[in-house]
């Protein structure tokens, strides 16, 4: 079957995917029974597309070049020649379209940060039922003023790619939602920094200007985030296989797993494992690369 291998190397490796490593490739997947035939350039020398002739799964053509490159700083995917190119895009917001976790942000200005980061990254590895987490560190955060929600928000950085990523998904006609176990209080800023479409998240409950310690119910967590992606193909007309998810932890996998493409971006090991795409090394243009888009068809905002 025809496949396409994508391989993108990170800026500190930038003449790993020279002509000498490439050529070494096309000879150990020659011995493979792997035919290894035109390589397209989406960025010059640091990422590019190459076609593959092989009896293989496509988990089984990424484990071997995996084992090529072993360590190098290089994130790959091998996907089918049809169908790439997605029509939806769903992206997590913390850790994912933006670099930090915004309740361990809170946290700090309570005084709570190694508490409340302890929790989360142990619901993000997966040992801990996600609402019932959220419920334990909202208590913990109850009373604190709305005033360190602002700064919080004020400290808020988009991910390396993360604008380039939306904008050039919404240029090709895709629809992009945000969809969060955060709160709405930073979803919807972030939906406008980065140009989402839609964005959805869990709603903070105030009294008097400070956290009540709840949420409103229903939690958005992993089902709901699931339950959203097949919303939203409902509502474009078009199918799962259709849409590209995008996340780091536990709370994602519902939705990584649904998705035609579900890439773990520097994901906890449970997500990872599940994924079709990993990026590990790379900023969140690899997420274009993987569906073919070229430098010159990406979108710098």
């Amino acid at each position: 079957m025809d496949d396409i291998l994508t391989l993108v190397a990170s800026e500190e490796a930038k003449d790993a995917l020279n002509p000498w490593v490439l050529a070494n490739l096309d000879a150990t997947l020659t011995h493979q029974g792997i035919v290894m035939g035109k390589v397209t350039w989406l960025s010059a020398g640091r990422a590019c597309d190459v076609s593959l002739v092989a009896e293989y799964s496509l988990s089984d053509l990424e484990d071997r070049v995996r084992t090529f490159f072993d360590d190098a700083p290089i994130d790959l995917m091998v996907s089918a020649m049809h169908g790439r190119r997605k029509r939806l895009l769903v992206a997590d917001m913390d850790q994912t379209i933006i670099t930090r976790e915004t309740l361990d942000e809170m946290a700090v200005h309570a005084g709570l940060q190694d508490e409340i980061s302890a929790i989360t990254a142990r619901t993000m590895r997966g040992e801990l039922e996600f609402e019932d987490a959220l419920r334990e560190r909202l208590i913990m955060l109850k009373g604190l003023p709305e005033e360190a929600l602002k700064k919080t928000l004020a400290a808020v950085e988009p991910s390396p790619g993360a604008k380039a990523l939306v904008a050039t998904m919404n240029k090709s006609g895709a629809y992009t939602a945000l969809v969060s176990g955060g709160f709405t209080y930073f979803t919807e800023p972030v939906r406008d920094l980065c140009g989402f479409r839609f964005a959805a998240g869990n709603e903070l409950v105030m009294e008097s200007g400070r956290l009540a310690g709840t949420v409103t119910e229903p939690i958005l967590g992993r089902n709901a985030k699931v339950d959203i992606l097949n919303r939203l193909t409902s509502d474009h007309g078009i199918t799962t296989d259709d849409a590209l998810t995008i996340g780091d932890g536990a709370n994602d996998l519902g939705m990584i797993e649904a998705a035609g493409l579900g890439i773990a971006y520097y994901g906890k090991p449970l997500l990872a494992a599940a994924a079709r795409g990993r990026i590990d090394y790379t900023d969140l243009r690899t997420a274009l690369y993987f569906q073919g888009y070229s430098d010159d068809e990406i979108v710098e905002t």
